[in-house]
């Protein structure tokens, strides 16, 4: 049997896609089509893809013409795919001429021939989001940074309710004010303090503004509900930023979870804790462990075991000042806890247990691109890896692009969480009286 292998990302799967897919399933009997990940974009400096790895593998598979299609995550699995797969022919366009040519060692190289004048590059293209920022938290820094590696998106204007002149000096336009700053942009990234979150992201969505928001959205789950509806009447896209969310590393761990490889799971600990921010909070109380930490370290919990927990037990040190939190939320056959703050320091791990095995993913878990499934049987353990440029942020401003031209929902984030996570929020805020 002769077996062909391809590689692309296949994003926005068009005939030019398909012309190639059949081009190589015809050198041979059985066609394997491997589709990289976001990694793939990242290595090259740029994100270009607009769907999901698992909506470009399916339609791959929907076309009916590859025999296998399996995911492309890491520098030189192409070598050890054709060593894997018994390959015997290496196929792809022939805009890559020359640069497969070491693979000549391997298995026969073929360069196939591109069909003009189509491309997804050319469906991408007319995308165009330009996002000012609001607020004096520094963490907008990242997102800016990473907008400017993601086609389709600006980001390079800013309002201070707060005097934050260094800060605003790092954009290239800074607006008097947010009238202003809503008037020259098609979105907002919302970084206000968190009880604030809620009136600017309100004024925006009136203004017809998509919102991308620093998590919590809101402080109460009334307040959650009132902004998704606001956003849907008029047809906006409301995002709630907890950046590891969109990252690939989580992406992947929530899917092997919930592939059962673990069993059913029991228990979840997470850890979320700095000292950094710890001088700059005292001077602006910009927010607390729980305020600040809370989303990050829920966000396991809720996207495992769901939002319907039975019943929430927290205990705050330090009064609202808050130096650390610690919540135990109780499920149907199920227990979580979670540990967060700024005044104290500890590991800041995630641990997943389930009947068959667990996950561990070392410190600190929220940026982690590394994560271990153990079992009893220590033989049987194995790591993942997975690259994590922009800790989530690129392919949130990809995906936040993306529901704004399409209308869709957001797959990462959906609004039972965001509206869980204010629901916490409230339940801390009404625990300090």
């Amino acid at each position: 049997m002769i077996k062909v292998i391809t590689y692309g990302t296949f994003d926005l799967l068009h005939e030019g896609h398909i012309r190639l897919l059949r081009r190589a399933k015809a050198l041979g009997d059985y066609l394997i089509v491997g589709v990289t990940t976001e990694n793939f974009d990242m290595s090259r400096g740029k994100i270009n893809v607009q769907q999901t790895l698992m909506e470009r593998m399916e339609a791959v598979r929907q076309t009916g013409i590859a025999d296998e299609v399996i995911p492309e995550e890491y520098i030189g699995q192409k070598i050890d795919d054709i060593k894997r797969y018994n390959i015997s022919i290496f196929a792809i366009g022939s805009d890559w001429r020359g640069q497969f040519d070491y693979l000549n060692e391997y298995c026969e190289v073929v360069y196939l021939p591109r069909t003009a004048g189509i491309s997804s590059s050319q469906l991408r293209s007319v995308v165009s989001v330009r996002i000012g920022a609001v607020g004096s938290d520094p963490a907008m820094l990242k997102l800016r940074d990473n907008a400017a590696v993601v086609n389709g998106v600006t980001m390079d204007a800013i309002y201070t309710p707060e005097a934050a002149p260094a800060l605003a000096a790092k954009f290239a336009h800074t607006y008097e004010t947010y009238t202003d700053l809503l008037a020259n942009n098609d979105a907002v990234y919302v970084a206000v303090r968190p009880e604030e979150r809620y009136a600017y992201t309100k004024e925006a969505l009136i203004a017809g503004k998509h919102v991308i928001s620093e998590s919590p959205i809101a402080m109460t789950r009334a307040q959650v509900s009132e902004l998704f509806d606001l956003a849907r009447e008029r047809g906006l896209t409301l995002f709630d930023s907890v950046k590891t969310a969109y990252s690939l590393a989580f992406s992947r761990l929530i899917l092997l979870i919930k592939s059962g490889m673990i069993g059913d799971i029991k228990s979840i600990d997470v850890t979320c804790t700095t000292l950094e921010v710890r001088e700059w909070l005292s001077k602006t109380h910009y927010y607390t462990s729980f305020t600040g930490w809370g989303a990050i370290a829920l966000l396991p919990i809720l996207k495992i075991l769901g939002t319907r927990y039975e019943k929430v037990n927290m205990q705050t040190l330090g009064g609202r000042d808050d130096i650390y939190t610690k919540a135990d939320l109780t499920y149907d056959g199920a227990l979580a806890t979670l540990h967060v703050g700024t005044g104290v320091k500890s590991e800041g791990d995630l641990r997943v247990a389930g009947t068959k095995g667990y996950v561990y993913v070392p410190a600190p878990w929220w940026k982690s691109g590394y994560f271990e499934v153990r079992f009893e049987d220590a033989t049987k353990n194995r790591p993942y890896f997975y690259e994590n440029d922009g800790e989530g942020l690129r392919m949130e401003l990809v995906h936040f692009v993306r529901c704004i031209n399409s209308h869709e929902e957001n797959f990462y984030m959906s609004r039972e969480v965001s509206e869980a996570i204010a629901d916490m929020m409230e339940r801390f805020s009404a625990g300090l009286g």
